[in-house]
């Protein structure tokens, strides 16, 4: 059978410009130039003979055939992708794209990181923290670890550590929060994303925080410790992303001691991925570099239905 098919590559120039419903976005997510993204979007247009886009001054839109293809394509470029994951033999990359939580990046795996490097020199990795859903095959990602429950359907998900939760505070701060009628009095700083804040902590303390009122909210754990640090109020420590600011007596735990609760780190993968040389040194490391931090939070993998990946 002959294949009558379009430029593959025009047709995945198409489905960033339809996902995004823009050019410039398309580029840079592709890493190229709008004008290459237009001309190939053009160029598959010319082949089809039907235009997929409807183009404003500042604005573009699928039109009722490119609504009908864009999925279409979606689903035949991720075929391919998972196709080529699964080729016996395949030699290795050099190459692992990392997804994690800004927060997790930033206080856990950054200072980390240099150990892979030296244990593995020729595996390049790539960190990306951006907060948004991840699609494997689609964004070029091959892990990411979340925080969650263990609801990563559709994907190998292995818990990394459970965490645990404390309530911290700068030191000058601390010998003022000594009861829970204390905290109730104080400045509670709140995570917005986070699953499991002051409600979940105060229900595993057996401490009514109901009736508090107030305090300060942010949209990232890292902003809400960094707030503790300068003295704002009480943030929820997460170990084990506050470890080193108890080391380094920037941040104390107060009414402790820390509580297990229901959320953890999870690292998170397609199936066909888990043989990959890169992936698999990276599973080696980061189990060994976490293991002695909560040995007893470990649970098996997760069952399978598909869907994507969150950050938070």
């Amino acid at each position: 059978m002959v294949y009558r098919l379009p430029p593959l590559s025009s047709m995945r120039l198409f489905e960033a410009a339809g996902r995004h419903l823009s050019f410039k976005a398309a580029a840079e997510d592709l890493n190229i130039t709008p004008s290459a993204i237009s001309h190939g979007v053009q160029t598959l247009e010319d082949w089809l003979g039907v235009e997929l886009f409807v183009r404003g001054n500042r604005s573009l839109a699928l039109t009722e055939a490119g609504a009908v293809y864009l999925p279409q394509v979606q689903a035949a470029l991720e075929l391919l992708a998972r196709a080529t994951e699964t080729v016996p033999g395949r030699k290795p990359t050099g190459r692992l794209a990392v997804s994690v939580p800004p927060t997790f990046g930033m206080r856990w795996l950054l200072p980390r990181l240099r150990r892979f490097n030296e244990r593995h020199p020729t595996i390049e990795v790539t960190v990306d923290t951006s907060q948004r859903r991840v699609e494997f095959s689609r964004d070029g990602v091959d892990v990411a670890i979340r925080m969650g429950r263990g609801d990563w359907t559709g994907l190998h998900a292995t818990c990394l550590v459970r965490e645990r939760l404390v309530p911290v505070c700068a030191p000058a701060l601390a010998a003022s929060i000594r009861s829970a009628d204390d905290l109730r009095r104080a400045t509670l700083l709140h995570v917005t994303r986070a699953g499991e804040d002051w409600a979940a902590w105060g229900g595993l303390a057996g401490i009514d925080l109901s009736a508090t009122t107030g305090g300060v909210r942010f949209d990232t754990i890292q902003m809400a410790l960094e707030a503790a640090v300068a003295g704002i109020g009480v943030a929820l420590g997460r170990l084990p992303l506050v470890e080193q600011d108890f080391a380094a007596n920037r941040l104390v735990p107060v009414l402790g001691p820390p509580l297990v609760c229901a959320t953890g780190y999870w690292l998170l993968m397609q199936r066909e991925m888990m043989m990959r040389p890169e992936v698999s040194a990276f599973r080696r490391w980061i189990d060994s570099e976490l293991k002695a931090a909560d040995e007893g939070g470990r649970t098996e993998t997760a069952p399978a239905r598909p869907r994507a990946a969150s950050a938070r």
